[in-house]
């Protein structure tokens, strides 16, 4: 009797992946447009109803949060790809090892802060319950795990529902519900609280129906521990990479005589990293795609992914960044009169992501390739960043200049240094491959200029009809160029309705 060889499935090719990438970044534009629908009901109400001076409290205590919650997860938002293609052990039982871990960190950090809460709050607190946002701290650690484990498996999904709907929205209805309630002093602290809970419910639930219950877990603390000392420079990269974005609200808070400062300069940053969650958003599903070719030794194919991806980002950020930015003073302009001031921050920030594009994408590559030399660019570019952006207080200061200047020079600070990691990263990654990974091209120059052409005149309009009408002419006249003079055919399959081919399941990675 003959038996039949069991047949092995083909591994994906370089299309597959571009395939996986291109759907991975479908979904996550489609998380943008949502996250912006959301995000601006909650700059609103807390721009107009709470204030410049209580956005900058809770500003500057969400850093010291949102930084101690993201290493506390130990890297597991990038590291758990690798984790699971190596693991020898059921897939959820490895997941839930990191989730035990970050939990255990997240409660002891929660626990430091509450008996030491000054870094949280160097402008003092907006209420006493505003103390209770440590225990924020788990929830979002373990978010970020239970999402990293969803991307694993191509699940985008679950992350566009977890934090371009349920989370900003969440926050947005009960900001306004805690303001007319006897809690309206915490109302922001309170209404985070909640929309980080809420998120991960949104999270937990599609991976207890993805992975099912753990069979046969038991902690293991030696294992953990190596888990974690094998982690940390990932963790660090992380918490590097997320603290230069938040690096400026920490040392503005320390230099600026009022929190109302601070509170303008968020409502910026709020806006301008819109754009940073289109190339945030692609890390999971390059992780997978990466960790796969770099088993199967096939550089050239990294290169390949980190210049189509990173293409992508930089085309999108450019159009939202010009039809964000060209129209500043009106954006700015939905929080109050008070907040047309940081119109220059707002210039520079949204500058500042699209040149950083670049950094992150060679990244998604180093921290498998070079984890520990992308460690100390990371480190020296939040250096440098500090360096940049104490600088400009002090010029601020020694010039007289008013204090809308000093969150200009902020962002001008963080725009060099980002700039700075993009090309030190893409070089580093380039030698390490023998391949190029260079994403520019001029088609960006020539999409870009008669964007600002048509933002200039939406500017002329009122305020109201620059936002309505300005933002869309903008983003169509950049788009229409940018299609026809920049995106070759491997480009245009980010647009494909159907993406034919197979979609390359865990196994692939």
């Amino acid at each position: 009797m003959s038996t039949t060889p069991p047949v092995t499935p083909p591994a994906p090719s370089e299309q597959d992946d571009i395939s996986a990438l291109a759907k991975g970044g479908q979904t996550n534009f489609l998380g943008f447009l949502l996250r912006l629908a959301a995000r601006l009901p909650f700059l609103f109400i807390a721009a107009r109803l709470y204030g410049a001076e209580a956005m900058g409290r809770f500003a500057s205590a969400l850093v010291v949060i949102e930084l101690v919650a993201l290493v506390c997860s130990m890297g597991e938002k990038r590291g758990l790809a690798q984790r699971l293609t190596e693991g020898d052990d059921e897939q959820v039982n490895l997941v839930l090892d990191g989730l035990l871990l970050a939990l255990i960190l997240s409660c002891i950090a929660a626990a430091f802060l509450w008996a030491v809460p000054a870094p949280m709050f160097p402008n003092g607190m907006n209420g006493p319950l505003d103390m209770w946002l440590v225990i924020a701290i788990p929830g979002y650690a373990l978010t970020e795990i239970l999402l990293a484990a969803q991307a694993y498996r191509y699940d985008i999904a679950t992350t566009v529902r977890a934090r371009a709907i349920v989370e900003p929205w969440t926050i947005s209805i009960m900001a306004g519900v805690f303001f007319y309630t006897g809690f309206r002093d915490s109302g922001l602290a309170l209404a985070y609280i909640v929309s980080i809970f809420a998120g991960l419910l949104a999270a937990a639930w599609p991976f207890m129906r993805s992975y099912g219950l753990p069979k046969g877990w038991r902690p293991h603390p030696v294992k953990m521990w190596r888990m974690s000392t094998r982690a940390f420079p990932l963790a660090v990269a992380d918490a590097v990479e997320w603290g230069t974005r938040r690096f400026d609200i920490f040392i503005l808070g320390f230099f600026v005589a009022s929190p109302a400062i601070v509170g303008i300069y968020y409502f910026a940053q709020q806006i301008a990293s819109l754009p940073q969650k289109l190339k945030t958003s692609f890390e999971p599903i390059l992780g997978p795609v990466i960790t796969r070719n770099l088993k199967e030794k096939n550089y050239g194919a990294i290169a390949k992914q980190v210049r189509q991806v990173g293409f992508w980002i930089i085309a999108a950020q450019a159009g939202i960044a010009l039809a964000l930015g060209v129209p500043g003073e009106a954006m700015m302009g939905l929080g109050g009169p008070n907040y047309v001031g940081g119109t220059g921050a707002l210039a520079f920030l949204l500058l500042a992501e699209v040149v950083a594009a670049t950094a992150v994408v060679s990244e998604a590559a180093l921290v498998y390739v070079a984890r520990k030399r992308n460690l100390m660019i990371s480190l020296g570019t939040i250096a440098l960043q500090a360096l940049l952006t104490v600088g400009a207080m002090l010029l601020v200061q020694h010039f007289n200049l008013a204090e809308p200047f000093k969150a200009a020079g902020a962002a001008i600070a963080l725009m060099l240094s980002l700039g700075a990691a993009s090309l030190v990263k893409a070089w580093l990654l380039s030698r390490i491959l023998k391949a190029s990974v260079n994403n520019w091209r001029w088609a960006l120059v020539w999409a870009t200029a008669p964007a600002v052409v048509v933002g200039f005149a939406a500017t002329l309009l009122p305020e109201w009809a620059e936002l309505i009408f300005g933002i869309p002419a903008i983003l169509l006249t950049y788009g229409w160029v940018i299609w026809h003079k920049g995106f070759g055919p491997e480009d245009r399959v980010l647009f494909r309705r159907n993406m034919g081919g197979k979609q390359v399941g865990s196994e692939a990675d």
